[in-house]
C-alpha cells in the first residue's frame, strides 16, 4: 500500500524551501542551537560545546554575523580579555523558521 506524499500539487511549495540556507551547515546551526536560550554566551563556552578550535568557530561567526544574525561583544573580566556571542532577533527568527522547516519536513513522528 501506498501513501501520498504530503504537500502534493497544488499545496504549496515543498517545506524545504523555507530553510535557511546559512543553517543548513550543521556546525553553523550547532552554533546558533547554543546561544538561542541564552542572552549572550562566551566564545570559549561556545568553542567547547560545539567542539570547534577557534578559528573554526571564529570563521563560522562571522558568517552569522555578516548575515546580521550574532553579534560579538569584547570586553574583560579582571584582567583577562573575553568575547561574549549573541543571537540577535533576526537570528533567533531565522532559526525558528528553520526549525520549523524541518519539522514539516520531517512530519509527526509516531
Amino acid at each position: 500500500m501506498t501513501t501520498a506524499a504530503p504537500g502534493g500539487p497544488g499545496q504549496g511549495p515543498h517545506p524545504r524551501h523555507a530553510l535557511e540556507p546559512l543553517l543548513t551547515s550543521a556546525v553553523r546551526l550547532s552554533i546558533v542551537a547554543a546561544l538561542a536560550p541564552v542572552d549572550k554566551a562566551e566564545f570559549a563556552y561556545v568553542r567547547d560545546l560545539v567542539e570547534l578550535t577557534d578559528s573554526a568557530l571564529s570563521k563560522q561567526v562571522s558568517r552569522l554575523e555578516e548575515a546580521g544574525w550574532v553579534t560579538v561583544e569584547k570586553g574583560q573580566v579582571g584582567r583577562r580579555p573575553r568575547t561574549w556571542l549573541c543571537l540577535t532577533g533576526d537570528g533567533l527568527a531565522a532559526y525558528r523558521r528553520h526549525l520549523a522547516a524541518l519539522a514539516a519536513i520531517a512530519g509527526p513522528l509516531s
